[in-house]
């Protein structure tokens, strides 16, 4: 009998700003080819829920915004704006007191004299909150799709994937260690190099990027998935015709419910 791995809960966000172009980038990167999960693959930044998110999410004057969200809801948030900071050094944070992001100066500050001992686990990411006298945002991040590991997989996840709206003249860069590359890229041009070889794309990054380059600008994406509710989608590996499908639940809004993968 086959042992069914739980899947660990895990944060993605999608930061996302309008192009001179006037279209949609969203900030992505390269995973590091020695990463076993995804490794090679184009991806937003993300990762594992960790016990520290949970300790923040006890402490409320560490953030603003969270009222209507479960402890469960906060962990998922608190861990993708954390994870966003290790992996691209933007912070999705505010000084205490004020309703304004903090500006790309400061979060440089915060960056460079922390991102690199959070990285190395030699602090801790409410360490960071605390010296800094920082408020996350957890309101900056809008639901915006829910994917569950298939069954049957070696290593499973349970992903939530956010929107946010990147921080004005936060840039954004590749952390070297678990990412080799990073780059602002509209969905088309993502999409373009995952069919010509350029990217590796995994299937719920394409359908994401599929979805969002529907959208024309950044608060259109944001205001479409506001208040919309999001349908959890554990994909099912279906064999046919000596293929391989994965099958999607149609009302998850995606391009379709069937996929040939090979």
């Amino acid at each position: 009998m086959t042992e069914t791995i739980t899947p660990r809960p895990a944060s993605t966000v999608l930061l996302l700003r309008d192009s001179a172009a006037r279209e949609i980038e969203v900030f992505m990167m390269v995973r590091h080819h020695q990463i076993e999960f995804n490794s090679g693959a184009l991806v937003f930044p993300g990762g594992s829920v960790e016990a520290g998110d949970t300790a923040i999410a006890e402490r409320g004057e560490l953030y603003s915004g969270g009222e209507s969200c479960d402890a469960a809801g906060l962990s998922f948030r608190i861990a993708g704006i954390r994870e966003t900071f290790e992996e691209s050094g933007i912070l999705l944070a505010r000084p205490k007191g004020s309703t304004a992001l903090v500006d790309a100066k400061r979060a440089s500050e915060i960056e460079a004299a922390h991102r690199t001992a959070l990285n190395e686990r030699k602090t801790s990411f409410l360490d960071v909150l605390v010296a800094g006298d920082l408020s996350l945002a957890i309101d900056a991040l809008v639901p915006y799709a829910h994917w569950i590991t298939p069954e049957g997989m070696p290593k499973r996840f349970d992903t939530w994937f956010f929107l946010a709206a990147a921080p004005p003249d936060q840039i954004g860069a590749h952390d070297g260690r678990e990412s080799t590359d990073s780059v602002w890229v509209s969905p088309h041009e993502a999409l373009e190099g995952g069919e010509n070889g350029r990217f590796k794309l995994p299937f719920p990054t394409t359908r994401n990027l599929i979805k969002l380059g529907k959208q024309p600008r950044v608060a259109a994406a944001l205001d479409e998935a506001s208040g919309k509710p999001v349908v959890t989608v554990m994909p099912v590996m279906t064999r046919l015709n000596g293929g391989r499908q994965l099958v999607i639940p149609r009302e998850a809004g995606y391009d379709g419910e069937v996929f040939e993968v090979g």
